[in-house]
C-alpha cells in the first residue's frame, strides 16, 4: 500500500514538474571526454565555457566557443609537470585566473589568451590557495588563501593595459 501511494505521489510530482525541470543539454565538440570533466565557469558576456579536466592524464584547462562550438586552442597555458584547474573567465574570455601547481605548491596565475602568456600572482602568498574569481576586466583577482590554517579571501589588483 505504501509503495502505491509512493508510486502515485511521484507520477503527480513528475507530471507537475515536467513544465519547471528541464533536460541538461550534453554539448557536442569536445567539452565531455570519457574523463571527469570540473568546474565549469563562463564569461560574463556568455560566449566561453572554460572547465578542468583529466582527458590527457592530468589537470588541463580547457576553454569551449559556445559560438563556434568549438574548443579554443590555450597555447602555454597547460603544463605537462603540473596540474592547472577552476579557472574563472573575465567578461569577454581574455583573461583566464586558475589554480596552478608548477612551483610544487598551489598558486593562483592569468593566462592572457592575447599574448598566450601566464603571469603568476601568489609568489609571495604561503600556504595553500584556491577558487579564483576575476573581475570583467581582468584586472582584480580575488581568492582563498590558507593563512595560519584559517581560509582568507585574498584580492590582487593588476594593472591592465590595451596591450598585455
Amino acid at each position: 500500500m505504501i509503495f502505491k501511494l509512493w508510486l502515485i505521489a511521484l507520477a503527480l510530482i513528475s507530471g507537475c514538474s515536467s513544465n519547471l525541470l528541464t533536460q541538461p543539454e550534453i554539448i557536442p565538440g569536445g567539452i565531455n571526454s570519457n574523463s571527469a570533466e570540473e568546474h565549469p565557469a563562463y564569461s560574463p558576456n556568455g560566449r566561453y565555457l572554460a572547465f578542468a579536466s583529466d582527458r590527457r592524464g592530468r589537470r588541463d584547462i580547457f576553454l569551449y566557443d559556445l559560438e563556434s562550438k568549438r574548443l579554443v586552442s590555450l597555447p602555454n597555458l597547460n603544463r605537462r609537470d603540473s596540474a592547472q584547474d577552476q579557472p574563472a573567465l573575465s567578461s569577454n574570455g581574455r583573461y583566464i585566473a586558475y589554480v596552478s601547481t608548477e612551483r610544487g605548491k598551489t598558486d593562483i596565475f592569468v593566462y592572457n589568451r592575447q599574448t598566450q602568456k601566464s603571469e603568476l600572482l601568489t609568489v609571495n602568498v604561503r600556504g595553500s590557495v584556491r577558487h579564483p574569481t576575476i573581475s570583467g576586466d581582468g584586472s582584480q583577482i580575488a581568492f582563498q588563501a590558507s593563512q595560519l590554517g584559517q581560509w582568507k579571501i585574498l584580492i590582487i589588483n593588476r594593472n591592465v593595459t590595451k596591450d598585455d
